[in-house]
């Protein structure tokens, strides 16, 4: 009886080794990934410490005055701000509306005119890497009305619109809005250019 199970137990060959050798390389791949994904996080986690939570980081265009967004798109940084400039719209006076909208999803309430070194919300004509235009102006007409939508602090995980009226020379011009959002440290201006008409 011995000898019996000895040879049914020759015959029957060892089934797990096969699949206990791809299963076990299976997990060690996917480990192997997941560790590689980790480690990719952690070094961009670190990038982004070194760069400070001032800097936009978007796909796409760099919202920097050679780089400039166009309009209805949102400047993102790295700490949670997000802000939106729309697309212009024309009246029959020939003036033009137009909104900012900051959208705060830092972990910190956040004053929009709380830096005195800096304009936080600008309006100029001329293409964004152009300092100076020449030929064309643009006025801004509500002022006052933005600088006062701006004065309350923007508590944590709200949103706040400041309306814009513009007054261009003449229509087709390019106009660019600056946006400096304040910061205890720094924080990148944003420049969205428009064209009026």
């Amino acid at each position: 009886m011995d000898t019996e199970e000895a040879t049914t137990a020759a015959k029957t060959p060892p089934a797990a080794d096969g699949s206990r050798w791809f299963y076990g390389c299976s997990i060690a791949v996917v480990a192997l990934f997941a560790l590689f994904a980790l480690g990719a996080h952690a070094v961009t986690e670190f990038e982004k410490s070194l760069d400070g939570d001032g800097q936009m980081e978007q796909p796409g265009r760099s919202g920097s005055a050679y780089e400039p967004l166009g309009p209805g798109a949102t400047a993102r940084y790295e700490d949670g701000l997000r802000v939106t400039v729309s697309r212009p719209e024309a009246h029959d006076d020939g003036t033009y509306s137009l909104t900012v909208t900051y959208e705060n999803g830092t972990d910190e309430e956040l004053a929009l005119d709380g830096d005195p070194h800096s304009t936080p919300l600008a309006v100029r004509a001329g293409e964004a890497h152009d300092e100076y235009a020449t030929g064309y102006t643009v006025r801004q007409l509500d002022g006052d009305e933005a600088a006062a939508a701006l004065a309350p602090p923007l508590g944590e995980d709200d949103e706040r619109t400041v309306p814009l009226r513009l007054k261009p020379s003449r229509k087709g011009i390019p106009v660019t809005v600056e946006v400096t959002p304040p910061d205890t440290g720094y924080r990148e201006t944003a420049h969205f250019q428009l064209t009026l008409g």
